[in-house]
C-alpha cells in the first residue's frame, strides 16, 4: 500500500478534521432512497410481517455459518428473497434527517446502501437485473433477458460461483448519505456497515438451507459502469452468490 496515501486518508477521516458535515451546517439530508423512474414497474415482495419465522438454535447458527460455494438448481421462492431482503436492509423505522432504522446497524443510521440483484433463480421472476426498493418493500427491474448473466458477467472473476448461483446480492454505496453526517470519516464507515449486511445475509440464508459466498474480489471498473454507477458518488462496496445447498 502507498503509505502517503494511506496517512492521507487516515489524516482525513479523523473526528477531529471533520467537525463541519453538512449536518453540522444544517443544510438538507440527502434522501433515504435512491429516486427512480416514476413510471417505473415495480414487482411488490411478500410483507415481512407475514414471513415465516424461522427458529434455530442460536449457538448451532454461530457453529455451522460457512461459506457455500456451490449451489443447487433448485430455485428460491418470492417469500425466501423477500426474507433474505428483509434480513438485509429491511427498514423498520424512517427517522428524521434522512436516517433510517433497518435490521441491521448502520453508523449514525445513515444505512447508505443501494441493493442490486443479479436474479437468475427464483420463482415467479424473469432472469435479469433488479433493484431492491426497501422504503416499498419492492423489486425494480433494471434490466430483463437471457442475455443479462453473460452482460454482467465482466464484472465477477470467480464465475463458477456466479454462473450456479440462484441470486448475486450486490451492495452500492451512495457516498452523500454517510458523507452527510461524517464527512471524511464516510469511507471508513461504508465498509464497516457492508460487513454488517453481509453477515446478516449469512445468517439469515442457513435458516432456509441456502448458502452464501461473500465477493470482495470483483472488477471495480466494470461493475460500476454496468450498473450505471459513477465510481465517486456511487459505486459497489460488496457482494454476494446465494443458492440453494446441494
Amino acid at each position: 500500500m502507498d503509505k502517503a496515501l494511506f496517512h492521507q486518508w487516515q489524516e482525513a477521516a479523523m473526528v477531529k478534521n471533520n467537525q463541519n458535515t453538512r449536518k453540522l451546517q444544517h443544510l438538507e439530508p440527502p434522501p433515504i432512497q435512491k429516486p427512480y423512474p416514476a413510471d417505473a414497474r415495480l414487482i411488490p415482495l411478500p410483507e415481512p410481517d407475514f414471513l415465516e419465522d424461522h427458529q434455530v438454535s442460536f449457538l448451532e447458527l454461530m457453529e455451522l455459518r460457512t461459506t457455500i460455494r456451490d449451489y443447487s438448481d433448485t430455485k428460491l421462492t418470492m417469500k425466501e428473497l423477500s426474507y433474505l431482503l428483509w434480513c438485509t436492509q429491511g427498514i423498520k423505522m424512517v427517522l428524521p434527517a434522512g436516517a433510517t432504522k433497518r435490521t441491521v446497524p448502520s453508523a449514525g443510521a445513515r444505512n447508505a446502501f443501494e441493493t442490486y440483484l443479479y436474479i437468475d433463480k427464483v420463482e415467479g421472476l424473469a432472469p435479469g437485473l433488479y433493484r431492491f426498493l426497501a422504503v416499498e418493500h419492492a423489486l425494480m427491474p433494471v434490466r430483463l433477458g437471457e442475455d443479462v448473466k453473460e452482460w454482467l458477467q465482466p464484472g465477477f472473476n470467480k464465475l463458477n460461483m456466479y454462473r450456479a448461483s440462484a441470486v448475486t446480492f450486490i451492495w452500492a454505496a451512495v457516498l452523500e448519505r454517510m458523507e452527510y453526517y461524517f464527512g471524511g470519516r464516510a469511507l471508513q464507515y461504508l465498509y464497516l456497515d457492508a460487513g454488517h449486511v453481509c453477515q446478516n445475509l449469512y445468517l439469515a440464508a442457513y435458516t432456509i438451507d441456502t448458502g452464501v459466498c461473500a465477493v470482495g474480489h470483483f472488477n471495480d471498473e466494470e461493475i460500476n459502469q454496468l450498473l450505471g454507477l459513477d465510481g465517486e458518488s456511487e459505486f459497489v462496496v460488496y457482494a454476494a452468490h446465494a443458492g440453494k445447498v446441494k
